[in-house]
């Protein structure tokens, strides 16, 4: 609802306001606050207040790519191809560049990420039916935490879509030099995540890789989630198996059929290795970590804040019927624990929490923050798309 600064709903919008699905759908763009009697709890018939908090310059850039995306006229030949900033199984991220033709007849420089599958590479890996996933859901959701989407497209070769480039680089990157994150930062970092959870789930969707490498930091030093390649909509449970070994809670190594409770466990694997350095359960191969996971064991180091300790242990549940995050009150369980006390968590919402590490960077394009990767090696001599094989991406 672009172009304007209040608004009001009264208590005959209320089916409006309280209709989660529809209005969350906007919340990335807009910073919510409620006006209540003094003295008082927040009630749902107290006068909400929204304010658009995006730079105009952004939204138009927003509708110029959704624009691009839905007429078609998209293509490769639309940016300029820059570094690589992360390689995976079947793709790599790049920096690109775009220049937008304002209404003013000028050209608006725009450094995006570029998030580029290779086809042939995903039917090899039977990951088709996840990227289509990955896509749908980046289109739906807008959340302060969750990277953007712009646009998306394909080629004879490559799906691609066109991201929010996020100049701070990866958590794990920051951790890695830092060893540990202080109980502040760690209490700052899990915050943002547990509101990026929470709207997740009131979505129905299950993120299901939370890790520091898929944690990104932007240029105020906010966090922003990104790699939904194995995110899904779900109402009950899901059997398939994927995450990182470290994170994965007991009901995916046990196959017994998972929701949302296992962002729920990711998350104390999380607070912890912020706190520690390390996860709670390594091992050299993957099997032993399954071991320790499924024993339950869990040595914390000394100077581990005795409130987060706690949250931890409710987090690592092994019984997901008990599990902070997925009892009745759902995400509120984990809001209200004594270790985010004195969190406000409208301020953490609307991003106004001052932030632990503010990262550096010389331009809008700098990419010192990620690290080095080879030259990219799209154009090498890869098996060509069988004609059969390309009505499998019709529908993307």
């Amino acid at each position: 609802i672009p172009g304007f600064r209040y608004r009001r709903f009264h208590e005959s919008s209320l089916s409006f306001c309280w209709d989660l699905k529809l209005f969350m759908s906007f919340a990335g763009r807009f910073s919510f606050r409620r006006k209540k009697k003094k003295g008082s709890k927040p009630a749902l018939n107290d006068v909400l207040f929204i304010e658009e908090k995006h730079d105009p310059e952004e939204l138009s850039l927003e509708r110029t790519l959704m624009e691009m995306t839905e007429s078609g006229v998209m293509k490769r030949e639309c940016f300029k191809l820059g570094k690589t900033l992360g390689t995976g199984t079947f793709g790599r991220v790049r920096l690109v560049k775009f220049n937008q033709t304002t209404e003013e007849g000028e050209l608006k420089p725009w450094v995006l990420a570029f998030k580029m599958l290779r086809k042939t590479e995903i039917i090899r890996l039977k990951q088709v039916e996840h990227i289509k996933s990955e896509k749908n859901i980046l289109s739906e959701i807008h959340h302060p935490f969750i990277v953007n989407m712009y646009g998306w497209f394909q080629d004879e070769d490559f799906v691609y879509m066109v991201m929010e480039y996020v100049i701070g680089g990866e958590v794990f990157s920051q951790l890695r030099q830092c060893g540990r994150f202080s109980n502040d930062a760690s209490k700052f970092y899990a915050a943002e995540i547990v509101l990026a959870l929470e709207y997740l789930h009131q979505q129905n969707i299950v993120y299901r890789d939370l890790k520091p490498e898929n944690l990104l930091i932007d240029r105020y030093g906010h966090m922003k989630i990104t790699d939904f390649g194995f995110a899904k909509h779900v109402e009950d449970r899901t059997w398939t198996l994927c995450g990182t070994p470290e994170y994965l809670a007991p009901e995916i190594i046990q196959s017994k059929g998972h929701g949302k409770a296992v962002d729920w466990w990711a998350l104390g694997i999380f607070i912890y290795e912020m706190l520690a350095g390390y996860p709670p359960f390594y091992d050299e191969n993957p099997f032993g970590i399954y071991q320790k996971i499924l024993s339950g064991r869990i040595e914390f180091p000394r100077h581990f804040d005795p409130h987060a300790k706690d949250l931890i242990r409710k987090l690592l549940t092994a019984d997901r019927t008990k599990r902070y995050g997925c009892l009745k009150n759902a995400a509120e369980d984990v809001k209200q624990h004594r270790w985010f006390k004195h969190v406000n968590w409208e301020k953490v919402y609307n991003r106004e929490t001052k932030a632990p590490i503010i990262p550096g960077f010389r331009s809008e394009d700098d990419t010192s923050n990620f690290d080095e990767y080879p030259d990219s090696d799209e154009d090498d001599d890869r098996p060509l798309l069988r004609a059969k094989d390309k009505k499998l991406f019709d529908d993307f």
